[in-house]
Order: C-alpha cells, then sequence, then structure tokens
C-alpha cells in the first residue's frame, strides 16, 4: 500500500533556504496556517518540509469516493480567509484542498516549501541553540521548530493473518487506488467509521457484493447539508460581515453540542434519541437495526453525521457483517465469528495513527531521547503545544487538541497565536531559548485529566483512539468548550518558561 501524491502546482519553485528562523513539517492547515501567519507577521525566513508533492495534508491524500467535511464549511476554514464560494454547508474534499492550494499560493508560501521532502529526523542542538532537522533532500537548521503534521496524517492497518496472501486488491481508504476495478466486483469494507460511511453508499451503488465489516456500531445522526444558494454566496462577497456572523451563528451552534460530550443528562440524553430516532426511521429491519444499535455511550466515539450509510446498508447487494475481519485465506475473508465471504476487493477504512503519531520518534531533545520515550506513557504537552525539555518545539494538532463538536480550526489558529507571542517573546530577549518548566506542564497534564472525569469518553465501557491505550488517559481530545481552549491557550505567557541549559 504505497503512498500516493498529486502533482506539484505550478510555479512551486525550489528556492528556500537550508538555515532558517522557523523549521515547519507539514502542509496541512496547520502548517499553512502557521506560514501564513508568520508571513503577515513579517516573517520571511521559514521553510515548510513537505514529503508529498502537493499541499492540503489529508485532504490531499483522501480522495476516496465521497471524501467530505463533517464540520461546516464556514468554520472549517481560516478566520483570516474567510471564503464566500463555498458549495455546500459540508464542502466535499477536493473543494477543501483547493481552499489550501489557494490558501499557499495567495499567501505566498510557494517559494518556502520544500516538497518531496521527508523528515527523517529533528535534533536539538545544545550548542548551536537551534534545531538541525534531517530530510531527503538534505539538512535543514532553524531556531524554531513547528510540527504541523496532523491527527489524520499515517494510516493504521491492523494485523490482519494472511493479508499478504490475498488474491485480490488491498488498499487504505487514505490511499485510494483509482486505478482498481471495482464494477460488479466483491468488495469487503474493514470498519465503520467516518470515511467507510461516505465509501459504502458510493460502493454500494457499483459492487456485485458488498460486505461491511463492523467491530462496533457508530452513532449516526442526521446531515443537514444543503447547497448554497448563488443570491447567498453573492451576499458573503458583497457584505463580509453577514459571513462572519454565519460563521459565528455556526460556530456556537457546535459549541452547545459539547454539553453533550459532557456527559450532562438532559443534552446527551437528547443527542442520543436523535440518533436512534435517525436510525429507527432509515432502517425498518429489526434485525439489521439491532446490529447498527450502539453498545457505548454517544459520543465516546466519533459520532457521524450521514442520510445515505443506513438506506446503503439495506441494499440488497450489500451484507453488515457485524464484528471485526479476523483472516484472509486466499480470496477469502474470515469473521471474527466465523462467517465466509468471497471478496474480489478489500478497503480498509480503519482511521490512522493518533495515539502515537511516528514524526513523535524522529524529534530528539539536547540528549538524544527521542519524544516517543518521553511519551512512553501517551502525548503530553504545556498549553497543549510545548513540550518541558524540548526547547524552542511547538507542536500544532498534538495532545488534547482534538474536539469532537467543533473544528479543529479554531483550535489551529489560538496555537498558532500562542507561536507568535512565543516567537515574539523570543525576539525581545535577544532571542531567548524557550524550555517550559516540567512542573507547568505536570500542573496543566493534571489539570486537563481532572477536567476529563465525568466525560463520555471515560464513562464505563468506552474504548476509543481518543484514549491512550498505554496509559488510560485521554490523550487526543480537549476535553473542554473550543472557546475555552482559545481563552486558556491562545495568548503566550512566559512565566511557566524557564532559561535552556
Amino acid at each position: 500500500m504505497n503512498r500516493t501524491t498529486a502533482p506539484q502546482r505550478p510555479g512551486t519553485a525550489d528556492v528556500s533556504p537550508t538555515d532558517v528562523d522557523v523549521v515547519i513539517i507539514g502542509t496541512g492547515f496547520a502548517g499553512i496556517g502557521m506560514g501564513a501567519q508568520l508571513k503577515r507577521h513579517g516573517r520571511e525566513s521559514f521553510v515548510l518540509l513537505e514529503r508529498a508533492d502537493d499541499v492540503a495534508g489529508t485532504w490531499r491524500d483522501n480522495t476516496y469516493p465521497g471524501a467530505a467535511c463533517d464540520v461546516p464549511s464556514h468554520v472549517y476554514s481560516f478566520s483570516f480567509r474567510p471564503n464566500p464560494e463555498w458549495s455546500q454547508f459540508f464542502s466535499p474534499g477536493p473543494e477543501i484542498r483547493e481552499y489550501l492550494r489557494d490558501t499557499a499560493r495567495e499567501e505566498g508560501l510557494l517559494p518556502h516549501i520544500r516538497f518531496g521532502t521527508e523528515v527523517t529526523d529533528a535534533r536539538w542542538d545544545k550548542a548551536a541553540r537551534r534545531w538541525t532537522v534531517t530530510t531527503s533532500k538534505g539538512v535543514f537548521t532553524g531556531r524554531y521548530l513547528v510540527t504541523a503534521t496532523g491527527h489524520l496524517t499515517d494510516e493504521s492497518l491492523p494485523p490482519i493473518k494472511g493479508l499478504d496472501g490475498f488474491t485480490g486488491e488491498a488498499f487504505h481508504s487514505a490511499r485510494w487506488k483509482h486505478e482498481a476495478a471495482l464494477e460488479g466486483k466483491r468488495i469487503g469494507i474493514v470498519g465503520s467509521g467516518a470515511s467507510a460511511i461516505q465509501v459504502v453508499p458510493q460502493l454500494a451503488k457499483k459492487a456485485a457484493e458488498l460486505v461491511v465489516f463492523q467491530r462496533s456500531a457508530p452513532y449516526v445522526v442526521p446531515r443537514p447539508d444543503r447547497a448554497y444558494a448563488e443570491s447567498e454566496k453573492q451576499l458573503f462577497r458583497r457584505n463580509p460581515e453577514a459571513m462572519a456572523d454565519h460563521r459565528t451563528e455556526i460556530f456556537w451552534l457546535l459549541e452547545s453540542r459539547y454539553a453533550a460530550r459532557r456527559a450532562v443528562p438532559g443534552f446527551l440524553d437528547k443527542s442520543r434519541a436523535e440518533a436512534l430516532e435517525h436510525l429507527e426511521r432509515q432502517v425498518e429491519d429489526p434485525e439489521l437495526r439491532a446490529k447498527l444499535t450502539p453498545d457505548a455511550e454517544l459520543g465516546c466515539k466519533r459520532v457521524l453525521i450521514s442520510d445515505t450509510y443506513y438506506p446503503a446498508l439495506t441494499q440488497d447487494n450489500v451484507t453488515l457483517e457485524a464484528s471485526a475481519l479476523d483472516h484472509i485465506e486466499g480470496s477469502t475473508a474470515v469473521s471474527a465469528d466465523g462467517s465466509e465471504y468471497d471478496l474480489d476487493v478489500l478497503v480498509f477504512c480503519t482511521g490512522f495513527e493518533t495515539a502515537q503519531p511516528p514524526y513523535v520518534s524522529l524529534v530528539h531533545d539536547g540528549d538524544g531521547v527521542a519524544l516517543s520515550e518521553r511519551w512512553a506513557q501517551g502525548m503530553e504537552a504545556f498549553a497543549s503545544t510545548t513540550v518541558s525539555g524540548f526547547p524552542n518545539l511547538f507542536i500544532l494538532n498534538g495532545p488534547n487538541t482534538g474536539l469532537s463538536h467543533n473544528s479543529i480550526v479554531y483550535v489551529i489558529e489560538a496555537q498558532i497565536d500562542y507561536v507568535l507571542g512565543a516567537l515574539e517573546w523570543s525576539r525581545a530577549g535577544g532571542d531567548r531559548v524557550l524550555d517550559v518548566s516540567t512542573e507547568a506542564q505536570e500542573q496543566y497534564v493534571d489539570e486537563l485529566q481532572e477536567r476529563s472525569k465525568g466525560t463520555v469518553w471515560l464513562g464505563a465501557g468506552c474504548k476509543s483512539w481518543y484514549i491512550d491505550p498505554r496509559s488510560g488517559r485521554l490523550t487526543l481530545i480537549w476535553p473542554d468548550f473550543a472557546h475555552e481552549f482559545r481563552h486558556r491557550n491562545g495568548t503566550f505567557d512566559s512565566t511557566p518558561y524557564t532559561p535552556a541549559a
């Protein structure tokens, strides 16, 4: 399952220097946003390292049929680059990819990007007080290092016995094989998460037989999607304040959903009832409905939005296998309960490496200790952004930054503001090195874990990728309202930082 890349954008000549103030890894929302704000604040000495041949991160990689966002378009975009042209309330993937491409170009970032540049090592040099970043295209050095690789970057594949001997096509949804023949084929979908519920309705139209291997049933709620009328887009073009008001209205509507994640009874009951009523309306067969009824609390795992997933499962050519894929025997896929299916194609909608993202094994402190070693019991960072013992390192979209109820772009922008403040403080002190104290980090992490208590994510029987399996701690999700993240972590305060050795 090889990584595929999109063609490099026109005008992306490689002219970046190798010694800069800021080295940024990744060109998804976090990397592009960081670069754009550096530019807007008059900072030109930075480079963005991108292993692929185009920007847009997960929206470049995920090109599967039906790929779209489940966060409304006008909040799933930069506040400093509102887009009056969004076609839908929930934008399709290609539109988001073009938005990020346009942002990179129009914000003047292309000369700063090094495409096809895989980071293989990053180390803090105590003597030079700089980061040394080794890549497939040489060595880069920088005063500051910003990791902006995201949560949904490196695909996760379950260890399925016999997969290597599967006689058909097999690939992950994030590495879609567009050349694979799917019409009239027997196709297996492994997983029932956010990607699967978008893929299944599309493949149900093509497959002679479609089998969905469901390890656990998700909660699915209606998708209130619609096209923006030309009159609305015209209003947004002429009156940016109207677009800003629309964005604000959506933001606070989404914020109201956090109460259910907090397990506030009335809100949680209402949200659960909405999902179960949606299931009852769309699936008449009581046996199928029973298989699709979740056995965990709503919000434990990601709540999905779709009006087409359940109807697809009721089609005559679709089978819901309510157990995980266990092993493969030639062309036969065998489920955990022993059911066998002869298949031509296997599509893995099995998510990403989130609790232990691959980049953490590449980043080392001044003594050569990898971030993965420091995070042996789970990710943690002060202000969800800096790590004690790793000077001048900023992690965007890292520990406790995920949201299950609102837009991650809002959190990313708060982190970018924090980084900009830190850089200004450093510059004002003659390029002071930033290293947050161990005590401040421990206090912050302990506070978050205390704040997590009582949420649905730590409820009885809840198992999800939000929880680190090594420690049982909530390391992916921010356990509060999104606006509280900005209030707490959107403004840099030098008090917790100590001079680095």
